[in-house]
C-alpha cells in the first residue's frame, strides 16, 4: 500500500511589459506552513511564455511526487488542459487545427515532462481580483519583468553589412 501524495499548492503568474517585451514569472509553492517563492525573467519574451515558465519552474522545484493544486490566472494555460488543446497538439504532431506549428512547443513539452509523477489539478483564479497569493506572484513577476536589461525586442537580425 502506497502512502498518499503530499498536497502542494502552486500559485503562478507571468508578466510582460509589451508583448513581446521584457518579462517575468513567479511561482509560490506552499506545503502546509512552508512556502518557497521562485522567480525569474527574460529580456525579450511574451506573456504566454512567462505564464508557462512559472508553472514549469514551480513543478521542477518539487523533489518528490505530489498532489499539486496549480492556481493560475492564465486562460492560455487553463484552457490548454481543460479544453484538450494539449492532447490534440500531441496527436497532430504539435500542429494546430490549422496545420501551423504550436507556439511555445518547447515549454509545453517541458511542462508535460515536469508533470510526470505528479497529480496536477488546475484551478483558475481571476487576475487582479484580490486573491492574496495571485496578487503576490503578480507583484513578483512584474518586478522581475522591470529588472530585465533593455534590449531590442524582438531582437534585430544580425547583418553582414
Amino acid at each position: 500500500m502506497s502512502l498518499p501524495l503530499k498536497r502542494v499548492d502552486l500559485f503562478t503568474d507571468g508578466a510582460c511589459l509589451g508583448n513581446p517585451g521584457p518579462g517575468g514569472w513567479a511561482a509560490l509553492l506552499r506545503y502546509g506552513s512552508q512556502e518557497k517563492l521562485l522567480s525569474g525573467g527574460e529580456p525579450c519574451t511574451t506573456n504566454n511564455r512567462m505564464e508557462l515558465r512559472a508553472a514549469l519552474e514551480g513543478l521542477l522545484a518539487l523533489k518528490a511526487p505530489c498532489q499539486v493544486h496549480l492556481h493560475t490566472d492564465s486562460q492560455y494555460l487553463k484552457r490548454a488542459f481543460a479544453e484538450g488543446w494539449v492532447e490534440r497538439w500531441q496527436r497532430n504532431g504539435w500542429r494546430t487545427a490549422e496545420g501551423k506549428p504550436v507556439k511555445n512547443q518547447d515549454l509545453w513539452q517541458a511542462l508535460l515532462k515536469a508533470m510526470e509523477g505528479h497529480e496536477v489539478a488546475f484551478h483558475f483564479v481571476e487576475g487582479h481580483s484580490g486573491h492574496p497569493e495571485n496578487e503576490r506572484v503578480d507583484r513578483e513577476a512584474r518586478r522581475q519583468a522591470k529588472a530585465q536589461p533593455k534590449v531590442p525586442c524582438p531582437p534585430k537580425e544580425a547583418t553582414l553589412f
